[in-house]
């Protein structure tokens, strides 16, 4: 009788132990992140800012806005404070929104397109202002205007005006409404849209850019006016 109670004893145990070795087994096969393969890096831009980058398919995007003063070669561009000079500003310039550098940690600088259309490049040399073609390969992949927004812009409402709707950043783009300076040269929408070149001119005294709204999960294709002053977004070569 003895016997089988330390038989009995010795199964519980070797049970109990079998149970607790599978419940572990279990844990580490659930714990593990069901997130997608995302590649990531860094780029310097000649005045020594890094910025964060991503992979999204085939392309590697900088996932900041870009706060550079200078082109690739080391040409200075334009602050231009003033907005009657603004206005009429037919070469490269930059400025922080409402002249105010306390939002340039964030949302980097607001470029006009004539900064952005120069040979001497405002990107981080080997990178480039993407151009339509590009920007329509993104939105593409990430499922088409309708919805590539929401992917596209970095979630919840810290920089975002509230709904913020549909935003995941699934994409790791991470984008950010650092709002703009109109063609009249007034500041708006910082917390609202977010606004980025792209290399293609439309018009005259037009160029092309895309938009990101805290109200829609789309990502919008516009035509501007060339003084207006939107944030930058670069790929690489």
């Amino acid at each position: 009788m003895k016997n089988l109670e330390h038989m009995n004893r010795i199964t519980f145990s070797l049970l109990l132990i079998f149970g607790m070795l599978a419940a572990c087994k279990q844990d580490d096969e659930t714990s593990e992140p069901d997130s997608p393969n995302i590649t990531t890096g860094t780029v310097t831009d000649v005045d020594g800012n890094e910025y964060a980058t991503i992979v999204i398919g085939d392309q590697e995007w900088m996932a900041e806005n870009l706060k550079t003063t200078r082109y690739c070669n080391g040409d200075n561009l334009r602050n231009e404070r003033s907005n009657s000079e603004w206005r009429t500003l037919n070469m490269g310039g930059w400025a922080y929104y409402n002249n105010d550098s306390i939002f340039e940690d964030s949302f980097g600088k607001l470029y006009n397109w004539y900064a952005v259309d120069d040979e001497r490049n405002i990107c981080p040399c080997g990178w480039h202002v993407p151009s339509n073609a590009e920007w329509e390969k993104l939105i593409n992949y990430l499922g088409g205007d309708s919805i590539a927004g929401g992917k596209m812009k970095s979630a919840g409402t810290q920089y975002w005006a509230t709904p913020n709707i549909n935003a995941s950043n699934e994409s790791g783009f991470s984008g950010l409404p650092g709002g703009s300076r109109n063609f009249n040269a007034t500041f708006d929408f910082n917390g609202q849209y977010g606004y980025w070149w792209q290399a293609k001119e439309n018009f005259g005294i037009l160029a092309w850019c895309r938009v990101l709204g805290y109200d829609n999960g789309e990502a919008i294709t516009y035509h501007l006016y060339k003084t207006s002053g939107f944030s930058v977004r670069c790929i690489k070569d």
